[in-house]
């Protein structure tokens, strides 16, 4: 029924009535007819620009990575910063700072454009068999039962699916978890995020190890104090300010923390750097107990109580996942819950992991 035909008079004896006033249109109506003029007028280009120049720290990379002139990228950023009436970057010739604004645009710059990149999952048909690609993103030393187990279960599950996983620093793994670009990340963590979820998989040990042409490669019987001065390599994170701070206290009392003559973020590297000899480096043990069986390291002091490091599984409770994905992160956690926490500890003897 109209709104027409609620007060209009009609019929005999209508006669005389006082027509009602018309009816007020919803507050929904009002917001279609009235959009928000920023999000309608603003050129949605102009935010990607300036997501690429704050991920790119300056002008000149951005319009490389963009395919672009560099003052087509200058002029658009100018752009930007006129439609919000709002100064974003601080820059001159020396100078490349984001303002608090800026820093704030950038936030939500990744969450528009992480959102974006999901809309395929959006679009997914909710019946039939479950298809669509998980997007994983992992730190490069995460071996465990834990998430081969599950990639298994799920493929023989779901074999229409897909996973595609993506490895790189621990920083990176969150950022890409932040931005919406990964569904799942598993990585050390330093500094939690308040936007992210966090969940303990599991705790590696890392102990020193050095290659066969190393002149301590065999000998037993060394204490921690035999490895001062000696030369070593080391993971980017491997500092007492960052995720391998554990692992850098250590080196740091053995006195060899200043010799460094490698580093990398991946983990393979760091094994092939070591079993090259370039100098002692800190792995996982459980990742490595191959390799001391093979011949190719040999495992250095200290033998009790090594440095151990949290790795966990992080997501955005916000991102849009497709349903391979949730189906994924469901068998995960029921695989976790199913672990007992002494059996997520990894690299101690069993009287070491009942003691943690």
């Amino acid at each position: 029924m109209s709104a027409r035909s609620l007060h209009e008079p009609s019929g005999p004896g209508s006669k005389g009535r006082v027509p009602a006033a018309p009816a007020q249109p919803s507050a929904v109506a009002n917001t279609a007819r009235s959009p928000d003029p920023i999000a309608w007028k603003l050129d949605w280009n102009l935010l990607r620009t300036f997501m690429v120049i704050v991920q790119e720290q300056g002008l000149t990379a951005a319009a490389t990575r963009l395919n672009l002139k560099q003052p087509s990228v200058s002029n658009a950023l100018k752009r930007l910063e006129r439609a919000l009436g709002v100064r974003l970057i601080e820059r001159g010739p020396r100078t490349f700072r984001l303002t608090a604004r800026g820093r704030a645009l950038y936030k939500e710059c990744t969450g528009i454009f992480g959102s974006v990149n999901r809309l395929a999952s959006a679009l997914e048909k909710a019946e039939g068999e479950i298809t669509g690609t998980v997007q994983l993103a992992l730190a490069s030393h995460v071996v465990s039962p834990l998430i081969d187990d599950t990639l298994a279960e799920f493929h023989r599950l779901h074999p229409a699916a897909g996973v595609s996983i993506g490895v790189s620093s621990s920083r990176e793994v969150v950022e890409s978890v932040f931005e919406k670009r990964a569904a799942l990340g598993v990585c050390l963590v330093r500094d939690p995020l308040p936007e992210l979820e966090y969940r303990q998989l599991y705790t590696e040990h890392f102990g020193f190890f050095c290659g066969p042409a190393h002149h301590l490669f065999g000998k037993r019987g060394l204490a921690l104090e035999d490895l001062a001065g000696e030369q070593c390599v080391s993971f980017h994170t491997d500092q007492l300010n960052d995720v391998l701070r554990p692992v850098a206290l250590l080196r740091a009392e053995a006195e060899f923390d200043e010799n460094v003559t490698g580093w990398s973020t991946n983990l393979e590297e760091i094994r092939r750097m070591v079993i090259a000899g370039l100098g002692i480096g800190a792995l996982p043990i459980h990742v490595v107990e191959r390799d001391v069986r093979d011949g190719l390291l040999h495992r250095l002091p200290p033998f009790e109580d090594p440095p151990a490091v949290d790795i966990w599984l992080v997501r955005h409770p916000e991102a849009r996942i497709n349903r391979a994905e949730a189906e994924f992160a469901r068998l995960l956690a029921k695989r976790i819950d199913g672990t007992p926490r002494t059996d997520r500890i990894y690299g101690l003897t069993q009287r070491g992991a009942a003691k943690a």
